[in-house]
């Protein structure tokens, strides 16, 4: 039976990375508002999160990430000139970013680790469980895990990552777990930062999709700086696993689905083709495109 003690109302978005993989494009822009189509990437990750029943948001941003709070306010000079064009469509869709939900920023500082951007989010959160989404990975819409994982949560009150099964010569991109099947779910036991692929567990890669207890903020700040110097989410992970009575297990829920890594720039194309070709507005043209293209390869 689902306890209101874990019930999660509220997500943290770290969204302060450099997106250095994709200069000169992120010189000025943030990379969470480069475009998949029309929508930047960070807008699909706030839509998850409202679709998911998440109404109070919180991003960690960081320097020259002024133009995500501009996506997500109200632009009136704009929407004056498209209301009396008459142009509802376009209207409606500057009008639908500033009303997804209840939008919170804070900066992380200095630059050192997932850890310690989502330990940056201690004073909002307070003393309730809380999911973590980061601001580059995009999971379809058509294919949502956070509702799964908030259901998981609020039933067992551990906490909850999504793992997905990656080929080995990736694994040292992600965090690796060591698992045992417990139905819909798995427990894990263990988890290694960007292994080589002969260290790594198995080939299950946590994913950016989290549900913890307020308890790891007090796990976060006895974390020590691990891999690249910086303070790891997936070290103070490691140790609720290892310390069930600290702050929960920790349990996974293995994503079969589509997700695209907008970090990545072979990623980002592949997203912007997969949402495109779906699209009732451009779909059929860019299918077409796309066969007669594929042929002259």
């Amino acid at each position: 039976m689902a306890s209101s003690k874990y019930k999660v109302t509220k997500a943290v978005i770290p969204a302060a990375g450099l997106g250095t993989r994709f200069l000169p494009a992120t010189k000025a822009l943030p990379k969470e508002m480069l475009p998949i189509v029309d929508k930047p990437v960070i807008q699909f990750v706030v839509e998850e999160a409202v679709s998911a029943g998440l109404s109070d948001l919180l991003m960690i941003t960081g320097r020259n990430k002024n133009a995500l709070e501009n996506h997500f306010d109200r632009v009136a000079e704009l929407e004056t000139v498209l209301a009396d064009k008459g142009d509802e469509k376009k209207l409606f869709a500057v009008q639908e970013s500033s009303q997804l939900a209840d939008i919170h920023y804070t900066r992380q500082g200095d630059p050192k680790g997932l850890g310690h951007a989502v330990l940056r989010a201690k004073s909002h959160v307070g003393e309730h469980s809380f999911a973590v989404l980061l601001g580059d990975d995009v999971i379809d819409y058509r294919d949502s895990i956070l509702p799964s994982m908030l259901k998981l949560h609020e039933q067992t009150g551990d906490n909850v990552v999504a793992l997905m099964e990656v080929p080995m010569d990736q694994i040292h991109l992600y965090g690796a777990a060591k698992i045992t099947e417990d139905g819909d779910s798995v427990i894990i036991n263990d988890l290694v930062e960007k292994p080589a692929a002969k260290d790594a567990p198995s080939n299950l890669a946590v994913i950016g999709r989290y549900v913890l207890r307020h308890e790891m903020f007090e796990i976060l700040e006895k974390t020590a700086p691990g891999r690249g110097g910086e303070i790891q989410l997936t070290d103070a992970l490691q140790f609720a696993a290892k310390n069930k009575d600290v702050a929960g297990g920790v349990k996974g829920i293995v994503f079969r689905g589509r997700r695209y890594d907008t970090g990545d720039k072979l990623d980002f194309i592949k997203a912007t083709l997969r949402i495109a070709i779906d699209r009732d507005d451009i779909g059929p043209d860019l299918r077409s495109w796309l066969k007669d293209f594929t042929k002259s390869l």
